[in-house]
């Protein structure tokens, strides 16, 4: 099913509301004047407030995709979608559960 590219200005969000920041090494292929984001690209964390009982912090700190484009590649590397699935990882490697995409590009699609 096709879905919208994801890049570095789309918002996405961890499990707890932690913003997603995109850092892509892409400097060529372009949506809405940003780059697409791919698997290579590092996706951090910022603002997770999960805390697991008794008072232990432990926030998100970065995203790990899992499933890309099936179809859409980037200089080589798949490129991520709306719909791709990832997961959000504490700082010692926990799963925490998958990112949303909240807001992107609407006319670039992918499958």
């Amino acid at each position: 099913m096709p879905a919208p590219l994801f890049h570095v200005g789309a918002t996405a969000i961890c499990p707890h509301g932690g913003q997603v920041t995109v850092t892509s090494t892409n400097t060529r292929v372009l949506v809405g004047g940003t780059p697409v984001a791919t698997m290579a690209d590092t996706c951090t964390v910022a603002g997770c407030a999960f805390t697991v009982p008794p008072s232990k912090p432990q926030p998100c700190v970065r995203v790990q995709w899992l499933v890309p484009a099936a179809r859409v590649l980037v200089l080589g590397q798949p490129a991520l979608l709306q719909t791709s699935t990832g997961l959000c990882l504490s700082a010692e490697q926990i799963p925490q559960g998958p990112p949303s995409v909240v807001a992107t590009q609407p006319r670039a699609v992918g499958t």
